[in-house]
């Protein structure tokens, strides 16, 4: 892709996606008669993990779904936490709730922001000259049915929901984490892309039709070996624009030991101090549930379909999911977690 392949790819790292190292294990099994219950199987015991109430053990890659590393925090099996495979509860198919719950910008306004946006898009479009040497960003294109969007909507919303998320659209910068000064692309070790001025009206554009309900052609499924998953709801053509990984930005070493296991690198600094992470844990977008894929199998590397790049966006760090190809409706989306250090457990990956 030659609008991100000359970039600094997103470093991944058990999922964090981060440069910190890897905390020692706690919840590794000392007995050497404990045995998984899914495949009755003790081998792999870095990988056996035991309920912290029954002391059964099971392979992370065992359960469903399954867990990409030994939880520091306690943890309990399936049934001491009571808790099964089945679909989430949906969020309600109400168009107010949906409206509420993305901050959906009213018709009035909406119609107004569109009629701008559509002049804006006439306008670079008649005397665009198309570089054979660079391609550029698309677009996504909204489901035209109204109804269908709001079907996509209500998958999201349950998937935050479930998982206790709030809905941004945005990197957010929070009291006692980094300041908004502190993402300065001037600090990437090596220097970071800087997004072309038509590729920034291009991402603006995708943020304003999400700020009208206008939402990218995906759904949020439940699979009971992957968990929350995306899938193309239409087709969706290669370098289109997916969506941006948002969430709370913070320094990496805040977060070295922290449990949660989707934090994306967002600055990789020379100055290791100076590094900084997304954290999508408390407030997210639809990046989170996108999986990815097993990258010791070639099976595996043939799903993927997005590629996860930084860019400077006017003097400010962040991060897209692109597709690398054109996707089929009905395909589901999977990204390389891994990066250059190929650290990430995605050898039990689907």
């Amino acid at each position: 892709m030659a609008s991100s392949s000359s970039s600094s790819p997103t470093t991944t790292l058990s999922r964090r996606r981060t440069q910190a190292p890897i905390p020692a294990p706690k919840k590794l099994s000392s007995f050497d008669d404990v045995v998984c219950q899914k495949c009755s199987s003790g081998k792999s015991p870095t990988k056996l993990l035991l309920c912290d109430k029954c002391d059964k053990g099971y392979h992370i890659f065992c359960l469903s779904p399954i867990l990409a590393k030994v939880p520091k925090s306690s943890w309990f099996c399936p049934s001491c936490s009571h808790t099964t495979s089945n679909n989430p509860k949906s969020f309600p198919l109400v168009q107010t709730k949906i409206i509420d719950f993305f901050k959906i910008q009213r018709s009035s306004e909406a119609a107004q922001i569109l009629n701008q946006d559509l002049k804006k898009k006439r306008k670079r479009g008649s005397g665009l000259v198309v570089s054979k040497k660079k391609r550029k960003l698309l677009a996504f294109t909204p489901i035209d049915d109204s109804r269908r969007r709001l079907v996509q909507m209500a998958s999201l919303a349950t998937a935050l929901t479930a998982t206790k998320t709030e809905f941004s659209n945005k990197l957010t910068y929070m009291p006692g984490m980094a300041p908004r000064d502190a993402n300065s692309p001037a600090l990437e070790h090596g220097g970071m892309q800087v997004m072309s001025k038509e590729d920034i009206e291009t991402l603006n554009l995708c943020r304003s039709m999400m700020e009208r309900g206008e939402c990218p052609p995906l759904m949020v499924v439940f699979d009971p070996v992957e968990g929350f998953t995306v899938e193309a709801d239409q087709s969706i053509k290669d370098l289109t624009i997916i969506t941006e990984y948002v969430g709370d930005v913070d320094f990496l070493k805040n977060r070295e030991y922290d449990d949660g296991d989707s934090i994306m690198t967002l600055l990789f600094a020379s100055n290791p101090s100076q590094s900084l992470v997304i954290c999508p844990d408390k407030r997210s977008n639809i990046a989170r549930f996108v999986n990815g894929i097993n990258n010791h199998t070639p099976e595996g590397k043939k799903k993927q379909n997005l590629k996860c790049v930084r860019f400077n966006v006017d003097g400010e760090c962040r991060v897209l999911l692109i597709a690398i190809r054109d996707i089929a409706k009905g395909e589901r989306l999977y990204y390389d977690y891994n990066g250059y250090e190929h650290e990430y457990p995605t050898e039990h990956f689907v």
